[in-house]
Order: structure tokens, then C-alpha cells, then sequence
């Protein structure tokens, strides 16, 4: 058996982003590129072979692109898709903090209490007070929230990881997120759809319109959610849940009057009904309707009535009756365990009444 570091992070290889917005040339050439919010999803990779799936699957063209703050070109598509279907890996995927990057690249992460990187306490609520999040985005920490996902549609065996760097997004997906991993405990992977919402709040008077990354549970019913981890092929196809399942097919009971008619002794019609009694298919009192009908067979082949036309036999015939229309009788050996409790004289079943008169 293999062994693992312990300290080290065990997660699935990351094949992109996905994102919320790009950016497009600035006129001026002395300012940088203009943001632009998307109001579909923006995937981008290093991988022009994904990139190009993505765009067959969600619309858009497969470009080259070079990130700000970098010098190496990787790919995107400006997909036509404002909500995809996911599937979030098992156990909490969602990674939160307030950033503030720079020229060198992550100077501040800070949960809202300790800065980690300097091991001090928060600077901005230090420097701002408990409102500092309404300063602007170049003066604080940015809320960033990163949750890796899967996109089973797409090729290979990883994670695209969808980055907001939004306040209300942060707040939304964590909340959705942990109702989920309560009832879950984050055992197993689950279905997920995720959408661009256009929001608006008003602050000191003003209006101010913001985007929301919607990220909830893709099942039929709410309570599929809750009631625990559900299975990878349920993860890949939620409606599978909520399909009623397919019943067995009710076993085909064998046609023992026809194996009957073809018996030639009455031994061999009996043997037919011990068949069909321990499989459940008669009664044991012989009250049935098909004992009495295979019952009503092993006469007709004791008296010498062929069983597929119902002519008697001939009445020189050894078997049939004397002079007088008596038939010799059949001696039935002493019944087994499994055996009817009363025999039959002729036929060896049990004694039942008959219509039109009493016990034979």
C-alpha cells in the first residue's frame, strides 16, 4: 500500500478558469485594458484543446489571450452560456479570503481577523474601521472567493476553478455551500448549477449595480440535497433520482396443465403437481383450480381418455375398464413428507370436494 505526505494538499489536477468578466483595449494607450463584466462565463486555460471543447459546447469563439500582470499567452472563449452544469468534488471546496495583490503578487491574506502573510492583525479593519469594505477596491483587501469544480462535458479528469472577487457572491456561495455540506458532510461529489445574476443596492443614495455568481444543488428535490451523499452515477445524472425504480418482471410460471397432458402414467401427472406445489404455484390442500385440473388429467389418463383429444381408449385395451365399467384400482405407496396429506386413490392427490356433490 502506497504512503502520502500528510502535509500536502490532495487535490485534482486544475484544467482552467472560469470567469466572470474580461477585459478589452483602453483607446488611450497610456491607460491599461477597460474591465468589461460578462453576462455569460468567461473560460480561459492554457490548453487550446480545451478551450476550443468549451467553445463547441457553450458558444463563442477559441482565442489567444495574455493575462495582465503576465507575460505568457494561454486561451479563452467568451462563452454564450449564463449558466453551466457542475459537480463539486467531495469534501469543502470553497476557499475564501480578503486579498490585496500587487506588482509582486499576493501582499495581504486575511481572513477578517489575523493578515496570515505578515502574522499580524487585520490591516484594513486597523486602518478603516468595520465599514471598510465600502472603500474602494485599490485601498482594501478584495473578498476572493475560489471553488474548484468539474465539467463532466468537457475532456479529461480535473478541475476549472471559478474565482468572484465579489463581496455578496463571497457571502452567497458560502451559505448555499454549507447548508449542503451540513446535511452532506461533504462525502461525496453533487451536481451543482451555476449562473450570472445581475443585482442592484443602494448605498448613501446611490445605486450600484454588482454581479452575483448563483451556485445551488442540481437535483430534482430539495431533499435529495439533504439527506446525504448521494452516488457518483446520481451525481452524473440527477433525474436519475427521482426516476420510480424499474420493477422486476414477474417470473413466467411454467404451463403445467400442458407438461400434464403430455404425462402417460398417473405416476408421472402427479409428479407434475409436487412440481408445481413447491414452487408455491398450488394449494397443498389441492383447493385449487389447477389441481383440480391436473387432478382431473391423471384420471382421464387412468381411465384411458387420451389427454390432447379426449377419446377413451379402446375397450380391449388392458387398461381401460372391464364388463362392468370398473377400473382397477391404483395403489398408491405410503406418502412422503412432501407429498399431499391425503392421496387420491387413482391419482394420488388430495381429496377435495368436487362440484356437484361431496369428497371423493
Amino acid at each position: 500500500m502506497g504512503s502520502r505526505i500528510l502535509t500536502m494538499k490532495r487535490q485534482a489536477a486544475e484544467l482552467g478558469r472560469i470567469r466572470t468578466g474580461y477585459s478589452r483595449p483602453n483607446p488611450n494607450p497610456d491607460k491599461g485594458p477597460i474591465p468589461v463584466k460578462s453576462k455569460t462565463f468567461v473560460l480561459t486555460s492554457h490548453s487550446r484543446d480545451y478551450v476550443a471543447a468549451a467553445a463547441e459546447l457553450y458558444g463563442g469563439r477559441a482565442e489567444q489571450w495574455t493575462p495582465q500582470r503576465s507575460s505568457v499567452a494561454q486561451w479563452r472563449v467568451i462563452t454564450e452560456a449564463a449558466e453551466l452544469q457542475a459537480i463539486l468534488p467531495a469534501g469543502d471546496v470553497l476557499n475564501q479570503s480578503y486579498e490585496m495583490w500587487g506588482g509582486g503578487g499576493c501582499e495581504r491574506r486575511c481572513d477578517g481577523v489575523t493578515e496570515s502573510l505578515g502574522r499580524r492583525p487585520c490591516v484594513c479593519l486597523a486602518k478603516y474601521g468595520e465599514d471598510w469594505h465600502e472603500r474602494k477596491a485599490d485601498q482594501v483587501c478584495r473578498p476572493t472567493s475560489r471553488i474548484g469544480v468539474f465539467l463532466p462535458d468537457l475532456p479529461d479528469l480535473g478541475v476549472w476553478r471559478l474565482e468572484t472577487k465579489s463581496y455578496y457572491a463571497a457571502d452567497a456561495l458560502a451559505g448555499g455551500l454549507d447548508t449542503v455540506l451540513q446535511a452532506t458532510g461533504g462525502g461525496g461529489l453533487l451536481p451543482v448549477r451555476m449562473w450570472i445574476e445581475q443585482r442592484t443596492t443602494v448605498r448613501a443614495g446611490k445605486t450600484k449595480q454588482f454581479q452575483v455568481v448563483m451556485l445551488v444543488p442540481a437535483l430534482p428535490r430539495l431533499r435529495h440535497a439533504l439527506s446525504g451523499p448521494i452516488s457518483t452515477a446520481a451525481a452524473l445524472d440527477p433525474s436519475s433520482l427521482d426516476r420510480p425504480a424499474i420493477a422486476a418482471a414477474p417470473a413466467e410460471v411454467p404451463d403445467y396443465v400442458a407438461e400434464a397432458r403430455q404425462c402417460r402414467t398417473v405416476e408421472d401427472a402427479r409428479g407434475v403437481w409436487h412440481r408445481a406445489n413447491k414452487s408455491g404455484h398450488v394449494a397443498r390442500d389441492g383447493s385449487d383450480p389447477l389441481s383440480q385440473k391436473l387432478r382431473q388429467i391423471a384420471d382421464d389418463i387412468a381411465k384411458g381418455v387420451d389427454t390432447q383429444t379426449g377419446e377413451a381408449a379402446d375397450q380391449d385395451d388392458e387398461h381401460g375398464p372391464d364388463d362392468d365399467g370398473v377400473y382397477d384400482a391404483e395403489f398408491v405407496d405410503e406418502q412422503g413428507d412432501d407429498e399431499p396429506p391425503t392421496a387420491y386413490p387413482s391419482a394420488g392427490w388430495p381429496e377435495v370436494a368436487t362440484p356437484g356433490g361431496g369428497g371423493r
